[in-house]
């Protein structure tokens, strides 16, 4: 057994039409033993970033910390708001720092991006465990349910769906996915980021 699927969990991210999309399962295991049907796996980091860390648990709560430390120190140096590219890149040196010894977490990052006439752009990525990052226009998925998540999003994604209709897909993806994997499940948090607003929904799911 792998050390990334101990604790179990999934992180999918979308993007839709000027807005984006991030969900995640609720379960953490011990393997096969569930130990709490609440955990979180995606935090926001402002409000036009929100970022997922499947993997192993005790990686999770050290990373969101060290993410949350190093980004309060851009937002001081810099002056401003940290943007979804800039930290995209800010976790893989994080974690290419620690290739050899590294974190065994693979990050999802999801975001709204400025442009220069002054819109926002939809902006998805996902890391290995050493830092390795994946750009995607369409979806980007991690953790233990991330083949099935491929097949189904491969199958569900359309362009340009708007925020009703993304949330729509990108559950359907989530639940439909983590029903085939053991490691995940137990319901679902969705979090669609907007230009106006972010709209979470908790889903339930079936608890075997």
């Amino acid at each position: 057994m792998s050390i990334m699927q101990l604790n179990g969990g999934s992180v999918v991210a979308m993007v839709g039409k000027d807005c984006v999309g991030i969900a995640t399962d609720m379960r953490l295991g011990n393997q096969a033993l569930g130990i709490s049907s609440e955990f979180q796996r995606v935090f926001p980091l402002t409000d036009r970033i929100y970022y997922g860390l499947p993997g192993l648990a005790t990686d999770v709560a050290t990373l969101r910390e060290r993410f949350r430390y190093r980004v309060n120190m851009y937002t001081i140096k810099e002056e401003r708001e940290i943007e979804p590219e800039t930290f995209a890149h800010l976790v893989s040196s994080t974690l290419y720092e620690h290739r050899f010894g590294p974190y065994f977490v693979e990050p999802v990052i999801a975001g709204l991006s400025k442009t220069p006439s002054g819109g926002l752009k939809p902006f998805i990525a996902a890391t290995d465990l050493i830092g390795c990052l994946n750009f995607a226009k369409d979806f980007v998925v991690a953790g233990t349910a991330s083949e099935k998540l491929f097949g189904v999003a491969e199958g569900l994604w359309e362009p340009d769906l708007e925020p009703e209709d993304l949330f729509e897909t990108i559950s359907q993806t989530l639940m439909n996915a983590v029903d085939r994997d053991a490691y995940s499940g137990w319901g679902c948090t969705v979090h669609i980021l907007t230009k106006d607003q972010v709209i979470t929904r908790t889903l339930k799911a079936r608890m075997d």
